[in-house]
């Protein structure tokens, strides 16, 4: 059997050990929040995502799943050992490694007295170079021994979507193997094709800096085409009965584009999108290259939330004293993430302008009130939300959202007006009933 140590027990952490637990390998978590920690040990998963709950419980409760706060133990008691601790942004927006060099250590230390070899991947979003110039230098040191003879690294990055992370690594799209060596690669991929047996998906083996960078492009390039429909959505706005879900519709058909994130709205957010392209940016500025492009997807980004703000006050004549009814916190739907969202934006730009603010979620509510405290108003249900609101704004598309009518918002509303910040209603049915707007749709 083979024994595997994770360390970093955050989203991407959390996620991989039960998937590897849920396929009989033996897993040792390693973190070292104490009470996350106990929570684990106890079944209870610490963050919201689908069916965490239910795959976490079935590890612990088959002893599959086991977690502690000494890394030591950990690396000393399995033969690989991932690395998915945090990489947050310092202020001038580079990413701060002080996690991952600290996990490097503890890994050297660990190694300084095993005889065995061991393989350590590294998950965490790291810069181009950071693999071979920061992780490995500093395991060397630390355990006095070479990569590649008596321990081997590999850059390995995950793709994984909040909500549903969990499939995403049972079913993904692709492997990416960063190889310090053949030796080291061909390890990796034997730890996959044990884990997928006959469904292994295709496996791209290329150097540490490149797969690092490949994680960086990827989340940028979602990046960009979610900046570039909200663009076109803000071009349509302008122009009578002009609708860009229709637009986005039809050049998803073209195969060369496809539909996926093409979806108007008010923009990403989350601990990846924002966190990755701010980085890229700098990094690349490092270098010495100006990456307009990038700067542009970002400035479209921080500009969108505050779309559904102007057109309340142009619906409204002016929000001031208004009682405004927010649906929706969390950055995405199945996910109490409230990084980076854009509801924090859209909450702001209503309190700048005096309005009286009741928010709900189904998931996030506990993390909005360590957030916006008693500035805002905190709703049970969707429906309290809305009810005596002068305007009603949808953020995140919640399929509860979704099945709520007209009639709802007509017999709860103060003023029944609703502005669409997710494109998830019928702007035709909509507009006959009530006061209506939509991110995208033109207005007559």
């Amino acid at each position: 059997m083979k024994k595997i140590s994770i360390l970093g027990l955050g989203y991407v952490g959390l996620c991989t050990a039960v998937s590897f637990a849920s396929k009989r390998f033996k897993i040792i978590g390693v973190d070292v929040n104490s009470e996350k920690v106990k929570m684990i040990n106890e079944g209870k998963a610490p963050i919201y995502e689908s069916g965490l709950d239910e795959l976490l419980k079935r590890s612990v409760d088959s002893q599959m799943l086991h977690c502690a706060e000494d890394c030591g133990y950990a690396v000393r008691n399995s033969g690989i050992s991932f690395i998915t601790v945090g990489t947050p942004y310092r202020p001038d927006v580079s990413i701060d490694l002080k996690y991952v060099k600290s996990v490097a250590k503890s890994v050297g230390n660990a190694l300084k007295n095993k005889e065995e070899y061991h393989m350590v991947v590294v998950k965490s979003t790291v810069l181009p170079g950071t693999t071979e110039k920061i992780v490995i230098p500093i395991i060397e040191k630390h355990s006095g021994k070479r990569c590649g003879l008596a321990f081997d690294v590999c850059y390995n990055p995950e793709f994984l979507r909040e909500g549903s992370a969990i499939k995403d690594i049972l079913n993904p799209d692709r492997i990416i193997i960063g190889e310090f060596s053949r030796q080291s690669g061909d390890r990796l991929e034997s730890l996959y094709r044990d884990f997928y047996e006959n469904k292994l998906p295709p496996v791209i083996r290329t150097n540490p800096s490149t797969a690092e960078l490949i994680k960086y492009v990827n989340n940028c390039f979602l990046a960009m085409k979610i900046s570039f429909m909200n663009t076109i959505a803000n071009i349509c706005q302008e122009i009578p009965e002009a609708d860009v879900t229709t637009v986005a519709k039809a050049i998803g058909l073209d195969r060369r584009i496809s539909p996926l994130f093409l979806n108007p709205g008010l923009g990403y957010g989350g601990s990846c999108l924002p966190k990755d392209i701010r980085a890229l940016v700098s990094f690349s500025q490092k270098l010495g290259y100006k990456p307009s492009l990038l700067k542009a997807v970002e400035e479209v980004n921080i500009l969108q939330p505050y779309k559904v703000v102007r057109l309340a006050n142009r619906l409204l004549g002016k929000i001031r004293g208004k009682r405004i009814a927010v649906l929706g916190l969390a950055f995405k739907p199945n996910t109490d993430d409230l990084r980076d969202a854009v509801s924090i934006e859209v909450v702001k730009g209503l309190l700048k302008e005096n309005a009286e603010v009741v928010v709900y979620d189904p998931a996030a509510i506990k993390n909005a009130e360590k957030l916006f405290k008693d500035k805002v108003r905190y709703a049970s249900t969707a429906l309290e939300c809305v009810s005596d609101a002068d305007c009603c704004i949808i953020v995140t598309e919640w399929p509860e959202f979704k099945a709520l009518k007209c009639e709802d918002f007509i017999r709860r509303m103060r003023t029944p007006v609703v502005i669409d910040g997710r494109r998830i209603y019928d702007p035709e049915e909509f507009s006959r009933k009530l006061i209506f707007a939509a991110i995208g749709l033109g207005v007559l």
